[in-house]
């Protein structure tokens, strides 16, 4: 019984790896897989190989993976799971924001669809996790209040952050310090020319951004926006 429950949990961690890849790119290449998923190129192509056979994805040399309906329903059972973990441990256990991603990934594997339920009841149903990304990936509630990379922001532009998509705890730690939280409202100071920084204004503080970093800080125009978080 022990393996069975291990190898689920594996094929839950892949895919979900492929779902969040593939919502940003289109699909998930093999070199993203190895650095997400903390393993050896090897270990990656054989369990991608293992998932193909079993019909959770598809893999296309040189246009990566993406997954089929079959595994595309796991992934947003167990991605639901984890940001309603997320909101549970910052909400009411007050976890520090840059600490729930990792420890909802060990969480999410042991909750149940009945529990998921009662957890998501007790927080009175909310729309996004702690780093404004929604919970409910199949709503289509924000359709009307999409998004871009603050990379696509023009300079003099005011505009609201609305989710980040890179959630290592490194990376939302930083963020932390700089005050990039989403529901607060920056101004784009300025874009250096040939891919350099972009700096940003919020509380009254100018930072330069690697435009690494600010592809992943999602934001919308306008401050008076409801906010996410």
């Amino acid at each position: 019984m022990g393996a069975v429950a291990e190898v689920t949990s594996i094929v839950e961690e892949y895919l979900e790896a492929v779902f969040r890849l593939q919502e940003k790119s289109g699909s998930a290449r093999t070199n993203e897989l190895v650095k997400m998923m903390k393993v050896a190129p090897g270990t990656v192509t054989n369990t991608i190989e293992r998932l193909e056979k079993e019909s959770f994805v598809t893999h296309e040399p040189y246009k990566g993976v993406r997954l089929t309906e079959k595994g595309r329903s796991i992934a947003i059972r167990v991605l639901k799971k984890h940001r309603l973990c997320e909101r549970l441990l910052t909400d009411i256990l007050n976890v520090e924001w840059h600490k729930a991603h990792d420890y909802a990934c060990k969480l999410e594997h042991d909750v149940s669809d009945d529990l998921a339920l009662k957890i998501e009841k007790a927080l009175r149903n909310p729309e996004t996790c702690p780093h404004g990304n929604l919970i409910d990936t199949e709503s289509r509630r924000h359709l009307s209040m999409k998004s871009a990379p603050l990379t696509e922001s023009n300079v003099r532009d005011k505009v609201l952050i609305t989710k980040i998509v890179d959630e290592r705890s490194d990376l939302l730690q930083y963020l932390d310090t700089l005050g990039l939280h989403p529901g607060n409202s920056l101004e784009v100071v300025e874009k250096a020319p040939f891919d350099g920084p972009i700096t940003v204004k919020i509380n009254g503080r100018t930072h330069a951004l690697s435009r690494q970093i600010a592809s992943v800080i999602h934001v919308r125009k306008g401050e008076s926006q409801r906010k996410h978080a």
